[in-house]
């Protein structure tokens, strides 16, 4: 069975040789070896004093030069500074075949190689496609072999149909690898909005973490005060006790002592003479010790018991809250200024929610004043959170705000963010809306075209309001073609030359006279055209609603248009004879 087409197939007393060889697979293997053969011939040594040079052995990625064998012992030694250079084989040359462009082998059948011939009729070519056999057959296997009853078609119809077939599902494979490709770059944007918020809600926490150990450390703090001002409490009234009771003591002590003295005396009338008043003192001093006098006033317990209890219990059961409905409205959104920034006419804002937000967010509203200070208008309404606004006004001030939505509701707005757009517009040709035969280079500041017929190529700044003007050198002009230069509308016809529908206004021109030309009526003829080497200016004032043109500093008769208003783009026509360069826009003109 063949791992390719799955047909099973019998084998013959040829063998192996019996089966059908693909010829296409052929065609590429020598195409390639053939290629790879040429590209060897066509290296030569870059040292080589010989004319012709030798045939190039090696080539030193560092040096980026070929070496024959003997330049490369000569000159570049395998040892000293240059012992860790790389040698490489000789690259393929460009125009060789298989090595970069056709190079003679991309022929088609017939065009130098040799036509395939019938697997069972070695002297026939194949000139038809079996429909049932799915292979193609020549004449005589039609007219003697097992194909003359089968469906057949021509070789080169079914060749063409195959190809479209295949083209067709390869367009199908290729929408569908754009898709994966856009879905991967989605894939990385939401890797990095994980890292990102992931980081953001890790600060968060580590700050409400923190909060919390700053309020228990000031809490601590409260109750160890508490503790200390008890404990001074219980100090005092001890020391209190201690001084008293022992100014008690010491009086009773001495009372005592003299008491004794009195009782040793002989002298019964003299110890009557002071008894009574003796026998009161100790009575009273007896009645000074008075029931309690004798225990402490304070206990060495502190009646202090500190109820942690809930406070562990809610540290335990500390975490994050599952999102639960209904919900409320989304918060205010947080305007990333470090990425907001403008560009000629155009704003680029970003913007993210808060971390640790429990509310959904569906949607956000992005909203942009007139540049003036009139009212905002809503300008974006989707889930992006990075949104570019084309088509503002130069030299400008925008205001800009965003809010939030949900099922809920809308969310409060976000602070306000000023934006200033530029004075003067810098812009290139845009490649993106240009004809498909439109060749720009020089980062998109050079143009010509691939065609005879004039295509249309447009500017990628877009004006609404002020005085813009640009210049474009013609850098070569042969034969006399009549390129335009003027404004157009984004939607302007590409394919024809500037001014011929009701999109474009421009002045067409030869080596002569130049025209004015809109919705294809022509108008202004002015005596002098362009050549090699000469400026054409186009100065749009949208104060005045005028539209003028210059060739080498002089006005090509009166304003070419007036009353025109809207948005417009710097715009230019062309064929393969001509090719212009565009000088950038400037505050002065002649």
């Amino acid at each position: 069975t063949c791992p390719q087409c799955h047909r099973s197939a019998s084998l013959d007393q040829r063998g192996l040789r019996g089966f059908q060889r693909n010829r296409l697979l052929e065609a590429i293997v020598q195409r390639y070896q053939q290629g790879r053969a040429a590209a060897a011939a066509a290296a030569k040594c870059q040292l080589c004093d010989r004319s012709p040079p030798e045939p190039a052995a090696v080539l030193c990625e560092q040096c980026e030069v070929l070496y024959c064998a003997a330049c490369q012992l000569r000159c570049h030694p395998a040892r000293g500074p240059f012992a860790k250079h790389r040698l490489a084989p000789p690259p393929a040359h460009p125009g060789a075949p298989g090595g970069g462009g056709d190079g003679g082998g991309g022929k088609g059948a017939g065009g130098g190689r040799k036509l395939p011939t019938c697997a069972e009729h070695d002297l026939e070519n194949y000139s038809m496609y079996c429909v049932s056999c799915r292979s193609p057959v020549c004449y005589q296997c039609l007219e003697e072999g097992k194909h003359n009853k089968h469906d057949v078609k021509a070789l080169g119809a079914m060749w063409k149909q195959h190809k479209a077939q295949l083209s067709q599902a390869l367009n199908g494979v290729s929408d569908k690898a754009k898709e994966a490709k856009e879905f991967l770059v989605q894939l990385k944007n939401l890797l990095q909005q994980i890292q990102e918020n992931g980081l953001d809600y890790e600060a968060c926490l580590v700050a409400q973490c923190d909060a919390l150990v700053d309020a228990l450390t000031r809490q601590k703090a409260k109750l160890l005060t508490k503790v200390t001002k008890e404990r001074e409490h219980k100090l005092k009234v001890v020391w209190d006790q201690i001084n008293h009771c022992t100014l008690k003591l010491r009086q009773s002590t001495g009372l005592m002592e003299y008491c004794l003295e009195v009782i040793k005396e002989n002298d019964p009338s003299g110890f009557l003479q002071i008894s009574d008043a003796l026998i009161k003192r100790v009575q009273v001093s007896q009645e000074q010790w008075v029931k309690g006098a004798l225990e402490p006033k304070v206990s060495a317990e502190f009646d202090l018991t500190l109820d942690s209890e809930p406070l562990l219990q809610s540290i335990h059961q500390l975490d994050f809250i599952q999102m639960k409905f209904p919900v409320s409205v989304p918060p205010v959104p947080l305007l990333q200024l470090e990425k907001c920034c403008t560009r000629n006419n155009s704003v680029t804002l970003a913007w993210r929610m808060p971390p640790l937000s429990h509310n959904p967010v569906e949607g956000y509203i992005l909203e942009l004043d007139d540049g003036d200070g009139g009212q905002f208008r809503e300008v974006y309404v989707g889930k992006e959170t990075l949104c570019t606004i084309d088509g503002l006004h130069f030299n400008s001030t925008y205001n800009a705000r965003v809010k939030a939505f949900n099922s809920s509701g809308v969310g409060p707005y976000s602070k306000t963010v000023i934006l200033q757009t530029s004075d003067v517009a810098w812009f290139t040709f845009d490649p993106s809306s240009a004809h498909r035969d439109i060749v720009l280079s020089n980062d998109n500041q050079t143009a010509t075209c691939n065609s005879y017929d004039d295509r249309v190529v447009l500017g990628t700044a877009a004006f609404s309001k002020g005085v813009h003007y640009w210049e474009l050198h013609v850098d070569r002009y042969d034969n006399h073609p009549d390129p335009a230069f003027g404004i157009a509308r984004i939607n302007v016809v590409k394919d024809m030359m500037l001014g011929k529908d009701d999109k474009a206004w421009a002045m067409y021109v030869d080596n002569n006279r130049s025209w004015f030309m809109h919705c294809n009526s022509h108008t202004n003829r002015t005596e002098g055209g362009v050549s090699k080497g000469a400026t054409v200016g186009v100065l749009l004032d949208l104060n005045k609603h005028s539209l003028t043109f210059y060739i080498n500093g002089q006005q090509q008769g009166p304003p070419a248009f007036e009353n025109i208003e809207g948005v417009f783009m710097p715009a230019l026509s062309l064929n393969r004879n001509v090719q212009v360069n565009l000088l950038q826009s400037s505050p002065t003109y002649p």
